[in-house]
């Protein structure tokens, strides 16, 4: 089973690198090197009979416990069900220095929790505890990072809303690249009410076509506040309407047109 995971994930990594490298190349003066991203979507247990009053209380300490003291976890969080399909939903996402320490940090997790609950029977009734909150059934991707990334959060106490847009990819071999990098640096980065900004594109999951952008902003308000302003900066960026129009199509070539989009909110606390 090794050598087949091993194979596997050589086979994803190699098709991963042929269509990424166009977004690595003339990106950013200095070398870019992307992230590993696992996002695991989880679902509240339906049973009314479940207490989740101290489900947060539950999840702090594990999170402090383990997940702020694992090195291998760049950074975590968990998003809930704002405006998305499924109420149900709880996401948690994690991030890597690469695919090695995906694996690695759940081994170190496993000794931190020995650690931190060295009383088995013990360490057993909080992780029954734990997982109450939860159903059985999840879903799990892995993704890699892009090299448009904006990031100017503090730490709040309030929770912050998170718009994920989730686009398709043609895979045609057509559009530039540069032409995002353009984009973002024009556009994205100078809207005054984004907080952060992600890109990534799948490497494993469901579909080798996604790649997702995700803002973070204060609230609900602020994301209807940025489409007026994305069309204020687009027509500052290119002030001549037909080449305007000629690079959005351009640019455009690199994707279907069609695309999903979800709503979630973060979880103060609960963020590495």
């Amino acid at each position: 089973m090794k050598t087949l995971n091993t194979l596997l994930r050589g086979t994803a990594v190699l098709f991963i690198l042929t269509v990424f490298s166009g977004f690595a190349q003339d990106t950013t003066s200095t070398e870019f090197e992307p992230v590993y991203i696992t996002i695991t979507t989880a679902h509240w247990n339906p049973d009314p009979d479940v207490n989740f009053d101290d489900w947060k209380a539950t999840e702090k300490e594990y999170f402090d416990k383990v997940t702020m003291k694992n090195n291998l976890i760049l950074s975590s969080g968990y998003y809930t069900h704002y405006f998305t399909p499924d109420n149900s939903e709880i996401v948690l996402v994690n991030v890597y220095k690469n695919w090695e320490d995906i694996e690695a940090a759940n081994e170190k997790s496993n000794e931190l929790a020995k650690a931190a609950w060295p009383n088995e029977a013990a360490r057993k009734a909080f992780f029954d505890k734990q997982a109450k909150y939860y159903s059985p059934q999840h879903s799990d991707e892995i993704y890699i990072s892009l090299p448009f990334t904006f990031d100017a959060q503090v730490e709040s106490e309030e929770p912050r809303v998170v718009y994920v847009r989730y686009n398709e990819m043609s895979l045609n071999g057509e559009g530039n690249p540069s032409l995002m990098k353009e984009y973002f640096e024009k556009v994205t980065k100078k809207l005054s009410s984004l907080k952060a900004y992600y890109t990534h594109r799948h490497l494993w999951g469901s579909d080798s076509r996604q790649m997702a952008e995700a803002y973070f902003y204060d609230n609900l308000a602020d994301i209807e506040k940025t489409f007026d302003e994305i069309e204020k900066l687009e027509k500052e960026a290119w002030p001549d309407e037909a080449k305007r129009k000629e690079f959005m199509e351009q640019r455009d070539k690199m994707f279907t047109g069609k695309h999903s989009d979800y709503i979630y909110r973060t979880v103060p606390g609960l963020m590495k």
